[in-house]
């Protein structure tokens, strides 16, 4: 497969700096969600998302060297060996917060989650540039479909639905960029709502209450409601223009729970305001365009369907998350690309930046 390709030089600096950008922006705002725990205890979680900054941009430099095609070549084993590093965290995983997502090595902690979402997203690349126009068969969805049951089921486990759910869309917008037959794939969403009710039966206590809350925060006001109630509050407080930097009342008088992960678009709104928010949307989707543009333009088989496979996955953490903070959309704990606090999402996002940045780089010379 690499013999029909060659370096050609292009570069989307704006990618880059759009990137760039919002991760300077979400320092900012990090930084502030977290004063209060740094004046408490000292802990500076900014600086802590600065070095995880650091790591995925020496990751991300790394992928655009080696080359996305020769990752491909061995995407199966890297996404068996995430499989694998999901099911440890199951049975040896660090608990917070009453969830099992993490594995700990001395002072160094990593969500295998994260990035079983790049290693999915890989190993379906190469399955649809492999089969081809196989596709276009219902057999062929098999395979597909079970590569991504795996690994929502343990995710699923931990429990993490957000970070479940997210494989989903990934799935089916690959699948149809591969040429899968639209008629096929609504076959299998119909007979996916028919089973929303039995899922209804799995759900934790907390997941079913927070599909309610959605509905009405205020039939638990001080339980599962409390942090959407709060989060309209903050962002419904910072007007046009916001309260300033540090001064939101919502966030440094600890009223938003989980301001500096989740909801931290909450403070955005509260203390950049109408403004700031409306900023931030526009970067997201100048990078979300930018990322189209790559996989539109790259005629491989295997980098279009990884394109629009990582591109999708940013959209979907994008819409979710402003969409549950503001409280059009359940809370399923999608953070925000770039801004929300959590080294594992972030050297995954930057890890992104690189794939797309060498998928534009190198393109297939017929």
């Amino acid at each position: 497969m690499r013999d029909n390709f060659r370096l050609k030089g292009e570069f989307d600096y704006g990618l880059v700096f759009i990137a760039a950008l919002i991760l300077l922006m979400g320092l900012f705002v990090v930084y502030s969600a977290s004063y209060q725990k740094l004046v408490s205890s000292g802990a500076d979680l900014s600086m802590r998302q600065l070095n995880s900054a650091v790591i995925g941009l020496v990751i991300a430099v790394v992928i655009f060297r080696i080359g996305y095609q020769r990752i491909i070549d061995f995407s199966y084993y890297v996404f068996g060996l995430n499989v694998l590093l999901l099911l440890l965290v199951l049975v040896m995983g660090d608990v917070r917060y009453g969830a099992k997502r993490w594995i700990e090595f001395g002072s160094f902690a990593f969500q295998p989650s994260e990035f079983a979402k790049i290693t999915f997203v890989f190993a379906l690349a190469k399955y649809l540039g492999d089969i081809k126009e196989g596709i276009e068969r219902p057999k062929a969805l098999i395979i597909p479909f079970a590569m991504a049951a795996v690994p929502m089921l343990l995710i699923f486990k931990e429990p993490d639905l957000g970070t479940a759910s997210i494989f989903i869309p990934a799935l089916f917008t690959m699948l149809l960029i591969a040429g899968a037959r639209p008629k096929y794939l609504l076959f299998i969403i119909g007979a996916g709502l028919a089973c929303v009710p039995f899922l209804w039966l799995i759900l934790k206590d907390y997941q079913r209450a927070r599909l309610f809350v959605f509905l009405n925060p205020n039939l638990d006001p001080l339980g599962a409601g409390y942090t959407i109630i709060q989060s309209k509050i903050a962002i419904g407080s910072g007007g046009i223009f916001g309260k300033g930097w540090l001064s939101g009342t919502q966030n440094q008088l600890n009223f938003l729970p989980e301001r500096h992960t989740d909801f931290i678009f909450s403070v955005v709104g509260e203390e950049w305001g109408f403004i700031g928010g409306v900023l931030l949307l526009f970067l997201y989707y100048r990078f979300v365009d930018k990322g189209i543009r790559i996989a539109e333009t790259t005629s491989d088989t295997y980098g279009k369907t990884l394109a629009y496979g990582i591109v999708t996955i940013f959209a979907v953490h994008i819409i979710v998350n402003i969409g549950m903070v503001c409280g059009v959309m359940p809370v399923v704990g999608l953070p925000l690309p770039f801004v929300s606090y959590g080294g594992s999402f972030l050297i995954m996002c930057l890890a992104c930046v690189g794939i797309l940045e060498n998928i534009k780089n190198k393109r297939k010379v017929f």
